[in-house]
């Protein structure tokens, strides 16, 4: 079959594998993310992850923080506190929710941030059938499975609004900084906004909830592993695919994030979703690839801390 005259040419096949590899790796270290959780909490868990991953990131890159005006700092420290938030929030409703159906309700942020900034009625709508998604995915309106996890619903809707939020801050960085410089300072910033929520709740559950067999060291190497996937890994491929493929493209592949953690779940943790939750995820993940996918909307194709 002959391509359409001046239509766009089909994305690159290694860059698109390299999206997909980053999904897998993401949704994965948040899987493993979900265990430790269990045992030392979300604060710790989160801490452990941005301290890995700025460590590892600084040794890297050794990125370049001298002679920056104080408006480069600001940003950065906006940043990195969106960046910071929205992690504690996310590993804070993996204590309440499957892993598919946090993920699912966070994707509110960015679908919401992508429609304003579309201002098109059909991705209004959109917008509209992945709310109604993410109800029948959390269950909002099924009281016969018992108590709602309200709390973890909200968890995962403000871990939204701070993606939302990361993803604007994240382009002024984008700006002023090059390469990964400003995500070094961003994560050394997440790092001191968490650190003290983590204090001696989180502490005590590892020394109480990680067991003989484990112990402290089980609990750091899940750390990196964690750092590893959900920052390093994710981070390096899609700034490699993205110099072949364009936002609107890589919007609509970031759109199968829910659906990846769904699977992650169940192949790690053995989570089991209803047909009502897959229904609603099934909606969220073709509003998404409308949303994400529009022109005007492709800037909030960021790739997830």
């Amino acid at each position: 079959m002959t391509s359409r005259v001046g239509a766009a040419p089909a994305p690159p096949r290694g860059a698109v594998g390299l999206v997909l590899a980053a999904i897998v790796s993401v949704q994965f270290g948040a899987a493993i993310a979900t265990t430790l959780v269990r045992e030392v909490g979300a604060p710790f868990a989160v801490v452990l992850r941005l301290g890995i991953s700025a460590a590892l990131l600084a040794l890297i890159v050794r990125p370049h923080w001298r002679g920056r005006p104080r408006a480069h700092w600001f940003a950065a420290i906006r940043y990195g506190m969106a960046l910071g938030l929205m992690n504690l929030s996310f590993y804070a409703s993996l204590a309440y929710l499957p892993i598919g159906v946090a993920v699912t309700i966070e994707f509110a942020g960015p679908l919401v941030l992508a429609a304003v900034l579309s201002r098109r009625i059909r991705d209004a709508v959109a917008v509209l059938a992945a709310a109604g998604g993410v109800a029948l995915a959390s269950h909002a309106f099924d009281t016969s499975t018992g108590p709602l996890p309200i709390l973890g619903i909200g968890y995962a809707l403000f871990a939204g609004a701070m993606w939302a939020g990361y993803i604007v801050t994240g382009q002024s960085v984008g700006r002023v900084f090059p390469g990964v410089d400003g995500l070094a300072v961003a994560l050394v910033v997440a790092l001191v906004v968490v650190a003290p929520v983590a204090g001696a709740t989180s502490l005590a559950g590892v020394a109480g909830g990680a067991g003989v067999a484990d112990g402290f060291g089980g609990v750091l190497w899940r750390g990196l592993g964690i750092a590893v996937l959900s920052s390093l890994i994710p981070y390096s491929l899609e700034l490699l695919a993205l110099r072949s493929l364009s936002a609107q493209v890589f919007g609509i592949l970031l759109s199968l994030e829910p659906a990846v953690a769904a699977l992650a779940g169940f192949l790690v943790l053995r989570q089991h979703l209803t047909p009502t939750q897959v229904a609603g995820m099934v909606l969220v993940v073709v509003a998404s690839a409308i949303v994400l996918g529009s022109p005007r909307a492709s800037s909030v194709a960021e790739p997830e801390a």
